[in-house]
């Protein structure tokens, strides 16, 4: 996964998280925070990948 999916991943999960809390939702604020976590280790994986030159 490249790097820009795994930002969008992230923001996914920041509105989830956002609704979540707004709606009182903790199922669904707590799905957000995974996704971003997620997304935040695919960004890392990407970054190691390409600074191995792969």
């Amino acid at each position: 996964m490249g790097k820009g999916k795994a930002k969008a991943k992230q923001a996914k999960g920041q509105l989830k998280e956002t609704a979540g809390r707004a709606a009182n939702d903790k199922r669904l604020e707590a799905e957000g925070r995974a996704e971003k976590v997620a997304g935040k280790a695919q960004e890392a994986v990407a970054k190691a990948k390409k600074d191995l030159g792969g």
